[in-house]
């Protein structure tokens, strides 16, 4: 009998240790992803998923199985692009492009390594993007990370790809008052 109450014992402290990055995940984001049901929709439309260590799908399945060093030292994190296609196509309706933006932060606050060496210039570019139009123009950020890193053709198929899938579009689309997005983009460059 006390054998059995140790092994129960020793079951509820491994579900406890298994589900405590998900819980931590859920406290900082409000995202539950152990209500992902492994359908593998969001990996199946990833633009990226072929770049990626770990399609979404199985980076959620990471999280679920406690693997939080493997998960945040990943470089799936650092290239999604935030298209929130992979978050249009779950059942489940997880917020997959918030969850790869709390796993950044937690990487960043934590001081891991990032694994791709140019993702910074890609950020840069996103954040121009932003800051030009208010919001992000996919075909810009491309054509600006490319001048800055001068990789003109390492990934021309994917691009091309994007163009098929009409993920890029020519011309960027403009907020309304863009005069208060460059406010706050030079009140964070004062801080």
């Amino acid at each position: 009998m006390e054998e059995q109450i140790s092994t129960l014992s020793l079951n509820i402290k491994k579900k406890e240790i298994r589900f405590k990055f998900a819980k931590e995940i859920e406290r900082l984001s409000g995202i539950d992803v152990m209500r992902c049901i492994q359908c593998q929709g969001c990996s199946s439309v990833c633009p990226f998923a072929e770049s990626m260590d770990y399609p979404p799908n199985r980076l959620i399945r990471l999280i679920q199985y406690d693997l939080r060093d493997t998960v945040l030292s990943s470089s799936t994190i650092w290239l999604c692009v935030g298209c929130h296609t992979c978050s249009n196509q779950c059942p489940q309706a997880i917020d997959i492009v918030s969850l790869m933006d709390t796993l950044r932060s937690i990487a960043i606050e934590e001081k891991r390594n990032i694994p791709e060496p140019t993702i910074l210039e890609f950020h840069r570019s996103v954040m121009s993007s932003i800051e030009n139009h208010g919001r992000t123009h996919k075909l810009e950020i491309m054509m600006d990370y490319k001048s800055r890193t001068r990789k003109w053709f390492e990934d021309f198929n994917l691009g091309l790809k994007m163009l098929s899938r009409r993920k890029l579009d020519l011309t960027p689309s403009r907020v309304k008052n863009n005069r208060e997005i460059k406010e706050i983009f030079a009140r964070s460059w004062e801080l």
